[in-house]
């Protein structure tokens, strides 16, 4: 099985041990994203909206880098901490995959990583 990681400066280091995405079998798996500007390391604020803009800007940036897109993209996980954000997380996530409409699970979470409001990853064609 062929395994290749992922990295591009243009998405936010990873805080652990893992890879912003691994490519196998002709697949993209994208380590989940929450808003954090890769160019200063800080943290987006501004509500639900701008985080999920920002996270959907870093997840474009991995996807590029291993040479995707969003119009590829099959299955998408969103992790919210206020369900409530539902309907203004979906108005920015419909702006980059209203078009793929991959398949999706959204699920509420007790807490995100550095206090973020959303997290989300996705599942790409290569």
């Amino acid at each position: 099985m062929s395994r290749e990681t992922i990295h591009t400066e243009k998405a936010p280091k990873a805080i652990g041990p893992y890879a912003q995405a691994i490519k196998a079998q002709g697949f993209v798996y994208t380590a989940g994203q929450i808003a954090i500007d890769p160019a200063t390391g800080d943290f987006v604020t501004g509500g639900i909206a701008a985080e999920t803009r920002r996270v959907f800007e870093n997840l474009r940036a991995v996807l590029e880098a291993a040479g995707s897109s969003f119009d590829r993209v099959v299955k998408a996980t969103v992790f919210l901490c206020h369900m409530s954000d539902f309907a203004a997380m979906n108005d920015v996530y419909s702006e980059y995959l209203g078009g793929a409409k991959p398949a999706r699970s959204t699920v509420a979470v007790s807490e995100l990583p550095r206090g973020a409001l959303v997290e989300i990853d996705l599942v790409a064609l290569a």
